[in-house]
């Protein structure tokens, strides 16, 4: 006899979430160094620092975050804040038409 092992519908809406939010990324983070360079004229050492900010913002995000969630007791309102932070972000990349040293 199989045990009955139904996943929770919200656990399944996140996962569905978490699956299109990360093929989105994996779809956008490869081309913004190009579209840094080629299109807004960013410098590559400017790249790289754009690189490590966001890769230092998401290690201390973690961090704190995780903290945070820990001491009131609840994930979700973490996880609907991040999700919608990687979802506008996403969009205001394709919004961006100049870099500030750009003399627009």
């Amino acid at each position: 006899m199989k045990p009955d092992r139904k996943i929770p519908q919200s656990v399944f809406i996140l996962g569905l979430v978490s699956f299109f939010n990360d093929m989105a990324s994996e779809m956008v983070y490869p081309i913004v160094p190009i579209f840094l360079t080629t299109i807004l004229k960013v410098s590559t050492p400017i790249v790289g620092l754009i690189e490590g900010v966001a890769e230092a913002t998401a290690a201390i995000g973690k961090f704190i975050f995780g903290y945070l969630s820990d001491k009131i007791g609840s994930r979700k309102p973490f996880v609907i804040t991040g999700y919608s932070f990687s979802t506008i972000s996403k969009i205001l990349i394709g919004l961006a038409y100049f870099w500030l040293s750009s003399g627009v």
